[in-house]
């Protein structure tokens, strides 16, 4: 864009609507939210009308650019999409109309994505109060050219946009791709080793724990007896600073344990213990007898199995791993040489998952970089 372009204040291209509707508890109502830094205006919920407590809100329009009071210097703007026709949002929110003879829509959305109008925005309002007004708003400015100029950016920024977008894609589809050749080899490998091989119950080749919860009694926070995991919501791909500990030992596992969740909305997910817990009902830990089970050998068979697993469980919710069921689940037990080659090469398979998930991050940090500077180049930031 050219650097001599007319500046103008929002005020000359946007008029602040504030007409409010009266609730009617028997309809229902879709309510909208502004997410922070930019990223749009989403659906929050749908409900009824009765369980709104503030009978008087406003009504969107599509293509009405839309300012939270209190997000705003966060972020919290952007255009309201037209699948959210007709939503609601509250006294807290700010609704503008485009005069659309002087402003593409479109411009204006890629606009507020800028550096710059962040700043303008940031900047307006009380230093001492984090909200803004309407009328901050409509002081802002906005470079402002012909509307056939306008449109020429939008179409060049869409394209640039567009090939982002199909980049992100990409990667993802390369990793998905990945996946499902890992899982195809698993399931010809692992179907294979059932025919060939002896098969035996998990509970000849593992020692399975069932976890207990703890008695109340045995509770505290200053580091006497036992970092305690109580279930799924505290496990993950690293465990957390435990803050709750228990002087109870009934149930603990030791490094290199191979916990399993067994129940709750992770019902399947898998970790090493890292060092001695005492695990909750929500986990099982798998103790491989090395003697005639390699642990990872284990690992990956339990993971192959999970779904199959899962199927056949039981739960009011979500999937529960019953001990008997797990502990019955059949295991080809090829040599221990045979072990160690299959879970090389699985190991290996899962590094190069890995290491297209970090050219991934890499990639994605380089183009959240890039944005700001084709939107500074577009509307001439740096002229």
């Amino acid at each position: 864009m050219q650097s001599k372009v007319m500046m103008v204040k929002l005020g000359e291209v946007l008029t602040h609507r504030s007409d409010f509707i009266t609730i009617d508890d028997l309809q229902s109502y879709k309510r909208v939210t502004a997410q922070l830094h930019a990223k749009g205006i989403i659906l929050r919920d749908e409900v009824e009308g009765a369980i709104i407590k503030t009978k008087k809100q406003q009504v969107c329009k599509a293509g009405d650019f839309l300012v939270a009071e209190i997000d705003a210097k966060l972020g919290g703007f952007g255009m309201v999409p037209s699948d959210l026709e007709g939503s609601i949002v509250s006294s807290h929110y700010f609704l503008f109309e485009i005069d659309t003879t002087k402003l593409a829509r479109e411009y204006l959305d890629f606009f507020i994505r800028t550096e710059d109008f962040q700043k303008q925005i940031t900047a307006r309002g009380s230093t001492n109060y984090a909200a803004i007004r309407p009328f901050d708003v409509l002081q802002l400015e906005i470079p402002l050219p012909l509307l056939t100029e306008q449109k020429r950016i939008v179409v060049t920024l869409e394209r640039l946009m567009a090939k982002i977008e199909e980049s992100r894609r990409d990667r993802t589809r390369a990793i998905f791709d990945l996946l499902i050749m890992i899982n195809g080899y698993k399931n010809t490998l692992f179907s294979a080793l059932y025919h060939e091989f002896e098969k035996s119950p998990l509970s000849q080749n593992a020692d399975v724990a069932m976890g207990q919860s703890p008695a109340g009694t045995s509770y505290n926070e200053l580091g006497i007896g036992y970092p305690l995991l109580n279930g799924p919501t505290e496990f993950g791909d690293e465990y957390p600073n435990q803050i709750q500990w228990t002087s109870e030992s009934t149930k603990i596992c030791k490094p290199g344990d191979l916990l399993i969740c067994v129940r709750g909305a992770t019902t399947g997910k898998m970790n090493w213990a890292d060092k001695e817990y005492c695990i909750g009902r929500g986990l099982a830990a798998i103790t491989s007898k090395t003697e005639r089970c390699d642990k990872k050998y284990l690992r990956y068979f339990i993971e192959f199995q999970t779904q199959k697993i899962l199927s056949d469980a039981r739960g009011s919710t979500f999937p529960n791993l019953p001990s008997e069921k797990l502990k019955k689940v059949l295991v080809p037990i090829p040599p221990l040489s045979e072990q160690y080659r299959i879970v090389a090469y699985l190991d290996h398979l899962h590094a190069k998952v890995d290491k297209v998930k970090r050219l991934q991050m890499e990639t994605e940090r380089e183009m959240e970089a890039l944005v700001p500077a084709i939107l500074a180049k577009a509307f001439g930031e740096n002229a």
